[in-house]
């Protein structure tokens, strides 16, 4: 498929216009609506940021190829303008608000993560953008009471509750947890939602500890919780961080009944890398291709989802990719519903939305965040995430033991 990118040197980012299915000449002769999407596509955030591209593509892929998105009665093709952060927090603030001012996005997408897009959430309400955070599931983004935002995740207890009460169900001489978690506002958030639940459900936390943005030597933290002999291990980060705890745990011959990880086992490249050592390893994700919704949105269900996916990328689709891609499908919409590109007219319809979608129920709560998904449990068995809750899209059952 033919794509344009332009590329500047503005506030050192890099700066990708993606129009799909255009050429920079036709985008400015034809109708286009332009959505802007920060993300860190180099640095330590690289992988996951490759993975909301991903999904935005494959939606707007879709879009264009169905005549773009109906704006009362005149079709208008899709555009998003990427901008390559570096997997640093300031910088998307700036590039937001370089997309907003010189760029002229008429809606935005979310930086990755809940720090960044709790950053960059200042600038789209000060202009008061309509913005869809993507991968944001805590709720410091989005107690701020802003009107603009809106989020694709649950709240991060909506992960370790049912977690937990499945591990208190099905292991009950699990007694005592070591947390360790990135320091970072989406990983510790979720570090301290396991806290409370672990402490809810009468279980010891005998260790909790933050790690250093960029920590490559864990061995003495691991020693500590090794000398504790936790039955249950919880670690917060992102793919890499993960990846290095567990090889690090592995070469410390640490074992526990139950190792959790969020949010890498999700991932592939994460079951890929980890090979044999992430065998029984737990997490809990947003959503799940095993799950089998019949929505109303580009998509329809699940099943062609994952199909449309694997056909373009080649590999099976996970929970980034999915949300990045119901994002663009709850802003198509939104804008067909408005019957505008009015970004008020937008604002309203997003925050009305009660629909389902290929991604599950949507409906967004009184802050902007969505409260209307039961995120999958699931576990590492034979070197593929296998769902052991909600019953709905249960795959297997849970194994104790991880080495």
């Amino acid at each position: 498929m033919a794509r344009s990118r332009l590329v500047s040197r503005g506030l050192n980012s890099l700066l990708i216009v993606a129009s799909l299915g255009l050429s920079a000449s036709a985008a400015q002769a034809q109708d286009v609506i332009k959505f802007g999407a920060p993300l860190p596509l180099t640095g330590p955030l690289a992988p996951e940021a490759i993975k909301q591209q991903q999904g935005y593509d494959l939606w707007a892929e879709q879009a264009n190829k169905a005549g773009g998105i109906s704006v009362g009665g005149k079709k208008y093709k899709v555009e998003i303008v990427y901008t390559d952060y570096q997997s640093n927090t300031p910088r998307a603030v700036q590039t937001t608000e370089q997309m907003i001012t010189q760029n002229n996005v008429n809606f935005l997408f979310g930086p990755f993560g809940s720090g960044a897009a709790k950053a960059g959430s200042s600038v789209s309400e000060k202009y008061k953008v309509p913005t869809i955070a993507a991968t944001a599931s805590s709720s410091q983004v989005y107690d701020q009471g802003y009107k603009y935002l809106f989020g694709t995740f649950t709240p991060n207890d909506t992960l370790t509750t049912p977690l937990t009460q499945m591990v208190k169900a099905k292991a009950p001489d699990v007694k005592k947890v070591a947390i360790l978690a990135r320091n970072d506002l989406f990983p510790l958030a979720i570090a301290q939602e396991m806290e409370k639940s672990a402490k809810g459900n009468g279980l010891e936390v005998a260790y909790f500890e933050k790690y250093a943005i960029g920590t490559l030597d864990h061995s003495a933290t691991l020693s500590q919780i090794k000398s504790l002999a936790p039955q249950w291990i919880f670690v917060t980060g992102y793919i890499n961080d993960l990846l290095l705890v567990k090889k690090q745990m592995a070469d410390q011959q640490i074992k526990a009944t139950v190792v959790s990880m969020i949010a890498g086992p999700a991932y592939q490249e994460f079951i890929d890398a980890a090979g044999a050592g992430g065998e029984n390893i737990t997490s809990a994700a947003w959503w799940h291709p095993a799950a089998q919704y019949s929505g109303k949105d580009i998509f329809g269900t699940t099943a062609n989802y994952v199909k449309l996916f694997k056909e373009k990328f080649k590999s099976e689709p996970d929970y980034a990719q999915a949300s990045a891609s119901v994002a663009g499908a709850l802003f198509q919409m939104a804008i067909e519903k408005a019957g505008s590109l009015d970004k008020d007219k937008v604002r309203d319809e997003l925050a009305k939305l009660d629909v389902m979608t290929f991604f599950g129920p949507v409906k967004f709560g009184p802050t902007g965040q969505i409260n209307s998904l039961e995120p999958p449990v699931f576990q590492l068995q034979g070197g593929k995430p296998i769902v052991l809750s909600p019953a709905l899209i249960k795959q297997g059952e849970f194994k104790l033991g991880v080495n």
